[in-house]
């Protein structure tokens, strides 16, 4: 089969198109023939050399994918060859084929090509398991989602959206204000023209949001907590800017915070699975009924990675970025 491979860790020109043994599915797996795969930020961290692949999963990049069943393994009991489904894996993706276990697949919805649907996974489990479940937010609070123009972002902000709540977010470009509001967003923060921390306390009377999904850290941790409301939520999963910061302690106290975070790729078949199961009773029936679909901004043939991650890595897009394989 074919599969983007790299050389040695470094930019995007490192990338390059060979071919590799089709992987042999387990016994709970299923082998899935691609037709899309979505680009994450993960991939290029691990392009750099930053972000290794988790024990016994496959070093090619790639977290999600749709396409067909070709194969099943032999304790498979949900799924047959034939059926369409978009999955979550630990790599494996930039391929013609790759391996995914059975309760990590998940039903195309209704309507989905399979475009949208690789678009799915990677940030639809993420936003569950972080903003739902970790950050608890519900229906009448707030959220304040920084970097609101990308594959997370705009998952996020059609999520919180949908289910009820408030939402603010942030973007560096004049460009992404009008989708983003479109999306759902209440208000849109254009970061590098104001303080995002001055605009939610003036937007929520000096209360400030009841969650914010944050994948930046660096500088903006202490701003995170000076916007957060009583009992606010930071929940963090990335950290662009930096991973040592300084919080004074009563200010958590005083304000009842919760402060917590996660990383999805290491977590165990079984937890994905969980997650997995969550979205179809919670998610899979609003995205069926078109009440959300992911954004894509463009899409690339396989043997044009390089210039997807070139892409990716400009922030000069609004949504998510896919690789198109058949």
């Amino acid at each position: 089969m074919r599969v983007i491979d790299m050389k040695n860790p470094g930019d995007p020109e490192v990338l390059y198109v060979r071919e590799r043994p089709r992987p042999e599915p387990a016994a709970h797996d299923v082998l899935i023939e691609v037709h899309a795969a979505g680009i994450n930020r993960p991939d290029c961290a691990q392009r750099q050399g930053t972000y290794p692949p988790p024990p016994g999963a496959s070093d090619i990049l790639g977290l999600e994918v749709a396409g067909i069943v070709v194969t099943c393994g032999s304790q498979v009991s949900r799924w047959k060859v034939g059926d369409r489904v978009c999955a979550l894996i630990s790599g494996g993706g930039y391929a013609e084929y790759v391996a995914a276990p059975e309760g990590q697949c998940l039903p195309i919805p209704k309507d989905f090509d399979m475009i949208h649907a690789a678009a799915l996974p990677e940030t639809f489990f993420t936003v569950w398991t972080n903003v739902f479940e970790s950050g608890r937010l519900q229906k009448g609070e707030s959220i304040l989602v920084h970097g609101g123009s990308g594959g997370i972002g705009t998952t996020a902000i059609q999520m919180a959206h949908t289910l009820g709540a408030k939402v603010f977010t942030t973007v560096g470009k004049k460009e992404s204000v009008a989708p983003c509001k479109a999306l759902g967003a209440d208000r849109v923060i254009l970061y590098k023209e104001e303080d995002f921390v001055t605009a939610i306390k003036e937007t929520t009377q000096g209360r400030g949001v009841d969650v914010i999904l944050d994948m930046v850290g660096g500088d903006y941790f202490i701003r995170n907590i000076e916007a957060l409301a009583p009992l606010g939520r930071l929940v963090q999963i990335a950290t662009i800017k930096g991973t040592h910061v300084e919080l004074d302690l009563r200010k958590m106290m005083f304000k009842r915070l919760t402060l917590t975070g996660s990383t999805l790729r290491a977590r165990s078949v079984e937890e994905k699975t969980r997650i997995a199961q969550a979205l179809e009773k919670n998610i899979w029936p609003l995205l069926n009924q078109g009440h959300m679909k992911p954004v894509i901004y463009k899409t690339f043939p396989l043997e044009q990675a390089r210039e997807a991650h070139e892409l990716m890595e400009s922030s000069a897009h609004t949504g998510k970025i896919v690789l198109v394989v058949k």
